[in-house]
């Protein structure tokens, strides 16, 4: 598992391939990512139930969102159940739920009965035997893990500097670049105002008192980084694939803070949270010991396993709400999803799109040829959706973001400190490695979006969940503002155009840069791009 920001697109293959279960882990990929293989009839760990004979992943997601919606639309729940294509149909269908989401009581739920669906629905067997989730974190059977720990070297870091194209920003420069991304609408006001505070409070960078478990720890897009180098204490959990630990092992030990790592009783260090849930929450309690937990999800894994995975995080979540005092949430939310979003940026994105002038003029011939589907509004009629839902990314990907977006609206209403926050489109290794998608991010410019490189994204976000774990939310708010403050969507939300509408004129304009950028230069060559 390993979080590629908003994850690659999926194949024809992988979309119609039967659901994975679990999966057992191989280092078969040359990204040192891990493998998943179907495991035939019986499963493994949590996974989808078998229906009639078969583990059917749209047959479970699909009824997973028709229970969600249920609570607020009946005829939205019977549209998605009655879809004759549900892959294909999905994002405009979650585009409907999203807007359901609107109303606060809807929100709340939509997300209760989505997690209540999901609990319902994956199962998680073993030795032949079949449970529900709830009753899978208590199980026994599986092997022990022992505890093994490790020190950073560095001295920590004490003030928060964020790398940008070429430059370490800091203090009054960094501040400056803050009111930047505001004025562009690259980033929410509120994201200026909550990294500030960071800078304010640089005491805040180690996190004191608490231990923060990365599911995911080896992900691209997680904070293991920056919490390493401001001297935290982290609980990294990730798959037990050497390539992946040997990366985790060196970012802690160039960092300054410690880490408590699982190891298998031979010493091999990693543990899979979907084969070995018990497991894991049984070694969570010794690792994090009389510290406040914060459990962050940051793992990827590849169409059905990444729907696994969630709910084996999930149902991690529940059980240590509930047991745990003081423990905390955090989640990346991708840019490529649907959010309802404030009525200024609503206002901002359908005033760009009136102003067009001669655009207009010219986009007339295009618009009326694709009947309306090139250069469309980004919120039509009353519309207050953000809807960057891409297709390609395949519904097991929008399930498992669901289901991670239900857990923190149930959570944060239930008084539990959640930080949940919009990342910005990134260069991602699974994006560079796509042509086609690396071509939109370069002709993404042209439509006043920015593109991060990882490593401004990391310490962004990490600063991000460092802010939302010291100051808590006012109590009286949406449910949805939990995703829409100090959001940095890279501009996707304020632009003029819904952005599938000209994502195959963002590829094109782009092709050539991207044909001519070998797929390992391509971060590079964003830091050296100017802004425009």
């Amino acid at each position: 598992m390993s979080a590629t920001g908003a994850g690659p697109p999926t194949s024809r293959g992988q979309r119609d391939a039967p659901a994975p279960g679990a999966g057992r882990i191989t280092p078969a990929r040359e990204d040192g990512r891990a493998a998943v293989r179907p495991l035939g009839a019986n499963g493994d760990g949590v996974c989808f139930p078998a229906i009639n004979g078969s583990r059917s992943t749209t047959a479970t997601a699909r009824a997973i969102v028709a229970d969600a919606a249920r609570v607020a639309d009946a005829g939205l729940a019977e549209r998605i159940e009655s879809t004759p294509n549900w892959r294909r149909d999905y994002p405009l269908l979650v585009r409907e739920l999203t807007e359901a989401c609107a109303v606060p009581r809807c929100s709340l739920a939509i997300s209760e009965a989505g997690l209540a669906s999901t609990r319902a629905r994956m199962v998680f067997e073993r030795g032949g035997q079949t449970l529900e989730l709830e009753r899978a974190v208590s199980a026994d059977g599986g092997e022990s893990f022992q505890i093994g720990e490790i020190s950073g070297t560095a001295e920590p870091i004490t003030e928060l500097s964020v790398p940008y194209r070429g430059r370490e920003l800091r203090g009054p420069e960094l501040e400056a670049q803050l009111d930047a991304w505001v004025r562009s609408s690259v980033v929410e006001p509120s994201f200026a105002v909550a990294i500030g505070r960071v800078i304010e409070h640089p005491e805040w960078l180690a996190l004191p008192g608490r231990r923060v478990a990365l599911i995911g720890a080896g992900a691209e897009m997680g904070p293991l980084e920056p919490l390493s180098r401001w001297g935290a204490h982290v609980i990294p959990i990730d798959l037990p694939v050497e390539k992946i630990w040997n990366r985790i092992k060196y970012v802690i030990g160039e960092g300054a803070g410690r880490a408590t790592i699982p190891l298998t009783p031979d010493g091999t260090p990693g543990i899979d949270v979907v084969r070995s849930l018990p497991e894991t929450r049984s070694w969570l309690d010794e690792a994090a010991r009389g510290d406040q937990l914060v459990l962050g999800m940051y793992a990827y894994a590849d169409g059905g396993a990444h729907v696994c995975v969630t709910a084996a995080a999930d149902a991690l979540a529940t059980d240590l709400l509930e047991r745990r005092e003081g423990t905390a949430l955090a989640y990346l939310a991708t840019p490529t999803d649907a959010f309802v979003v404030p009525e200024d940026v609503v206002a901002e994105a359908r005033a760009a799109y009136a102003g067009r002038g001669l655009r207009r003029v010219l986009q007339a011939p295009l618009r009326a040829l694709s009947r309306g589907g090139l250069f469309a509004p980004a919120y039509p009629g009353t519309s207050t959706v953000a809807d960057v839902l891409v297709a390609q990314q395949g519904p097991n990907y929008a399930l498992a973001k669901r289901i991670q977006r239900w857990r923190g609206v149930t959570a944060s209403a239930g008084g539990f400190t959640v930080s949940f926050n919009v990342a910005p489109a990134t260069w991602t290794r699974s994006v560079t490695k796509n042509r086609v998608l690396a071509a939109a991010y370069y002709g993404a410019r042209h439509f006043g979006i920015e593109i991060f490189a990882p490593s401004t994204s990391r310490v962004l976000m990490a600063a991000l969940l460092v802010h939302d774990l010291h100051e808590p939310p006012p109590e009286e708010r949406h449910p949805e503002m939990l995703f829409s403050e100090g959001a940095a969507h890279g501009g996707l939300w304020r632009a003029a155009y819904q952005p599938r509408s000209v994502l195959g004129v963002a590829a094109l304009t782009g092709l050539s840069a991207a044909l001519r950028t070998p797929r390992s230069g391509a971060v590079a060559a964003n830091r050296r791009r100017p802004r425009p």
